[in-house]
């Protein structure tokens, strides 16, 4: 049954609305009076004796707050403040421990605990020194109890007004606070590097799709963008209605849309994992909880080990940086009632076929974010979509920005979902060359973990020297300790033509 907590200024009427609040609960009552005769108060009272039910028992409290809740019957505890203000009349120790112990012992007990707190932070702030403390200390002990507490009400006129849960209602962490799940590989590369480091096709866009974005630009750069076409264009290549493509800034953007959107009270990213989607959670207050792939395992994904009130979760699949691609049968064993869970499916475009891929599958509780930087190599355009059912892509649509896809990107979609051939071939290209470092890699005697993505994600013995002599012959490969779950021994290298593959596992090795 745990602890109601009940909040309100003087006169607010917070104590009969407990009163009525246990009374109505049909169990014997134990009122815990905290103000005494020799308080001054005498006639409040008397007032507050003659309405409560002559059967109710009435304890007084004293400097052990948590022994008073008894046994089986329900508690009042009326009110916090008045005991604070006795226990510095009377110089009790450590009251805010009195009051933890209170609130840890209501947790436990068979039968609920309501206890009354005076809302005094509101007003002027007190000229004396002995009002201030008081004051301060009430408020600490207020949140200390609310956040230990079932339920929370703050009765205004009277009138109960319910307050949100802890976890949707916590501040923002401060993103420096973060700063590792920021870091990406682009600004890793040393000047003039041979870039192994970031995870995007080399060459530049096809000869077909560089003629598309001028044309974009020509026709379409003096207007405001519209999306229409290109969303019909992305919803046909799916096999999905226009009214479940939501078109974005890359797919980084989809990723922070969704906190403003979904409001999650507690999400779980699974790990190692693209990480601006824990950054985006951290921005606006959610709790994180981080379920790790085991890499002994072959980075599987435990269902079971995803905090079952967790009410969204978001994988990647592939998986960066361990380019590990689950089956579809994986990812939906995530879902439950009441959760929503997001793919990140960001690289399965560079898988041929895209096995595992739920983007064609129109469920009411999956979002799938895609992308087309990697493939098309225009990271610079920021293409990126989300595949959602029509309720959740209209919830990111509200929050998103307008005009978050810009006229070129617009176009780099529409030609996408009109070369489903040339789009093929890439993804064969990117197979062929992280076979062929895959082979250089196993030659030169180092640790490889399985990829279906362009890059392949390996572990050497000491990985900060290893990472010195890369750069040191002008080759840049990503560490990854800033991802959850891996160490500065794990690296991830960027396949690239046969030539660059021999050369990079050369220095590795």
């Amino acid at each position: 049954m745990g602890l109601t907590v009940v909040l309100g200024g003087a006169r607010s009427g917070k104590s009969a609305w407990a009163e009525a609040l246990v009374a109505d609960l049909g169990l014997p009552v134990r009122y815990v009076a905290t103000a005494d005769a020799g308080s001054g108060m005498e006639d409040r009272i008397a007032r507050h004796v003659t309405r409560r039910p002559t059967d109710w028992e009435t304890v007084v409290a004293g400097p052990d707050l948590a022994g008073v809740l008894g046994g089986e019957e329900a508690v009042l505890v009326d009110g916090l403040g008045v005991w604070l203000a006795s226990a510095l009349h009377h110089g009790w120790p450590e009251p805010l421990a009195r009051v933890r112990e209170m609130v840890d012992a209501a947790a436990t007990r068979a039968a609920p605990v309501v206890l009354v707190i005076e809302e005094a932070g509101a007003g002027v702030l007190p000229a004396d020194p002995e009002t201030r403390a008081w004051v301060d200390l009430l408020g600490e002990a207020a949140q200390l109890a609310a956040a230990g507490s079932e339920h929370a009400v703050l009765v205004v006129a009277g009138r109960p007004v319910a307050l949100p849960a802890v976890a949707s209602f916590r501040a923002p962490a401060p993103l420096s606070r973060h700063g590792d799940l920021r870091v990406h590989g682009d600004r890793l590369i040393p000047e003039g590097a041979a870039d192994h480091a970031v995870n995007v096709m080399a060459g530049g866009p096809p000869p077909w799709l560089r003629a598309a974005l001028h044309d974009a630009l020509d026709a379409d750069g003096a207007a405001y963008p519209r999306e229409d076409d290109a969303v019909i264009a992305c919803a046909a290549r799916h096999g999905r209605t226009a009214d479940e493509v939501v078109v974005t800034n890359g797919a980084a953007e989809a990723l922070w849309l969704l906190p403003a959107a979904l409001r999650p009270r507690h999400a779980a990213v699974i790990h190692p994992g693209f990480t601006e989607s824990e950054a985006a959670l951290h921005a606006h207050g959610v709790p994180v909880t981080r379920v790790l792939r085991d890499p002994a395992a072959g980075f599987a994904i435990d269902p079971s080990a995803v905090p079952a009130d967790a009410d969204l979760v978001i994988v990647g699949n592939p998986a960066s940086p361990s380019g590990t691609l689950a089956p579809a049968a994986a990812i939906l064993a995530l879902r439950r009632r009441g959760r929503t869970v997001v793919v990140d499916e960001a690289f399965m475009d560079l898988v041929p076929g895209e096995p595992g891929s739920l983007a064609g599958d129109p469920l009411d509780d999956v979002i799938v974010v895609r992308s087309l930087t990697k493939a098309l190599a225009v990271p610079g355009l920021r293409v990126g979509y989300a595949l959602a059912p029509p309720p959740l892509a209209a919830a990111l649509r509200a929050v998103r920005p307008p005009w978050s896809a810009n006229a070129v990107a617009l176009a780099a979609l529409r030609a996408a979902a009109a070369n489903p051939a040339e789009l093929a071939a890439i993804a064969e290209r990117a197979r062929a060359e992280r076979q062929d470092l895959e082979r250089r890699l196993d030659g030169a005697g180092i640790r490889r973990f399985p990829s279906a993505a362009n890059f392949v994600l390996i572990e050497v013995p000491d990985g900060p020297a290893a990472l010195a002599r890369a750069h040191a012959a002008g080759i840049a490969v990503r560490p990854c300790a800033t991802f959850p779950g891996l160490t500065a021994h794990h690296l991830r290298v960027t396949a690239r033509d046969p030539s660059a593959n021999a050369r990079v596992a050369e220095v590795l090795e």
